[in-house]
């Protein structure tokens, strides 16, 4: 039985149905759980929540009458994963961003050395040394574990002749911010962020003049494109000793919700939470980086960008557990407050996604620049006006993004 309560009447042991409210502003990426930690009960009593729904059939009732009906007015989307395991937390400590950035930059440097060795094994036949990538990604995986904006704040960082090899190290990166996001166990996050480092090896049996191609690809071009996932997944089956997850994420990081992906135009719950996950992080950093063919959305454009594509193309839970990862403004974006300034996302704040920390540095009013200030928006009488496009401008964001 459906039943409407207060807050303040969750109590442990409850399925939570669904949670009415902006999601944006709610601590869950699931509409639907079990209620069996105690963290997440804090987090529920605490939220802004609309109404909360409950499943007795599922859970826990509450003494005394309440109003009672069949289902919602709105429905949620059924739940991926739903009941992931919650991960074995290590006692890890949190840092500053500017203590952790130096760290960043380093597990960022050797992570390129990394995969464009282990690529160019897989170019010449040769096998690539799996260790040494589960050591990276563990790496990354406490290096987000102590600061993620580190990290996330390197994941553009990168040239349209690097792109191959740093685009697997930036879906690696965001596999795992993303794992965390979804309350995976500390395998799974592990998984997946060998996943995302492994997930367009496939790309090196294509030849390189049409994986490079700067002009439009034919449509025969772009057939042989599409094989990389099978390829990938034919090398890492036949030669290393990788997850089903890895081997998953390899094959189908191209498909899409509604079928119209490839190379297997799967579907809807064919489709692995993994799977999902890996669509989401390969669009994001590919549309938000140079290519050899096409410049670069700014990050909040590509945010926008990929939410209006969302029907059909992405997992709605898994896409709004990705913005609540990086942000609907991410690391990297420009901004235009509404004191004329403008300034570059370094870090996102913890209370609320539209209130990010900002590194200001210019005046539109003055066109010129002005004194660095870091402003932190949720305690800032300032706010932002809109995204700008820093050519507009003639900026340089690399010298102020705090990478």
């Amino acid at each position: 039985m459906i039943k409407k309560i207060q807050a303040e009447q969750v109590r442990l042991g409850m399925y939570i149905h669904e949670i009415n409210g902006n999601w944006l502003e709610l601590p869950f990426w699931r509409t639907s759980f079990k209620l069996d930690n105690e963290k997440d009960l804090d987090k529920l009593l605490t939220c802004r929540c609309e109404e909360i729904w409950i499943d007795t059939s599922k859970g826990l009732d509450i003494l005394g009458a309440v109003e009672t009906i069949d289902s919602p007015t709105n429905p949620p989307v059924t739940p991926i994963a739903e009941e992931a395991p919650r991960p074995v937390k290590k006692k890890v400590v949190p840092v500053s961003l500017a203590e952790e950035l130096d760290s960043a930059k380093k597990i960022h440097t050797s992570a390129k050395t990394i995969v464009k060795t282990m690529f160019n094994d897989v170019r010449m036949g040769n096998a690539f040394e799996i260790e040494e990538a589960t050591a990276l990604v563990e790496e990354v995986n406490q290096s987000i574990e102590r600061n993620p904006n580190a990290l996330l704040s390197l994941v553009r960082l990168k040239n349209a002749d690097e792109y191959t090899y740093l685009h697997s190290v930036a879906v690696c990166m965001l596999m795992v911010a993303l794992a965390k996001q979804l309350h995976l166990s500390e395998d799974q996050i592990r998984q997946a962020g060998l996943a995302g480092l492994l997930h367009d090896v496939g790309k090196m049996a294509i030849p390189s003049g049409v994986l490079n191609k700067v002009d439009k690809l034919t449509d025969d071009e772009f057939n042989v494109i599409k094989q990389h996932p099978q390829c990938g997944w034919e090398i890492l089956k036949s030669c290393y000793q990788v997850s089903d997850i890895a081997l998953d994420v390899c094959l189908h990081h191209h498909e899409r919700i509604d079928g119209r992906g490839y190379p297997d135009k799967i579907s809807g719950e064919a489709l692995t939470l993994f799977a999902r996950m890996g669509a989401v992080c390969d669009v994001y950093d590919a549309i938000s980086s140079d290519r050899c063919y096409k410049k670069a959305w700014g990050p909040a454009e590509s945010i926008h960008k990929m939410a209006s594509w969302q029907a059909g193309h992405f997992d709605e839970t898994v896409f709004h557990a990705f913005v609540k990862t990086i942000g609907i403004y991410p690391n990297g974006s420009l901004l235009k407050l509404k004191s004329g300034r403008l300034g570059v996302v370094i870090e996102q704040s913890r209370k609320n996604l539209i209130t990010p920390i900002i590194q200001v540095f210019f005046s539109t009013r003055a066109n010129a620049h002005i004194p660095i200030e870091i402003v932190d928006l949720s305690k800032s009488t300032d706010s932002i006006e809109n995204i700008e496009d820093p050519v507009k401008w003639r900026l340089d964001l690399s010298k102020y993004n705090g990478s």
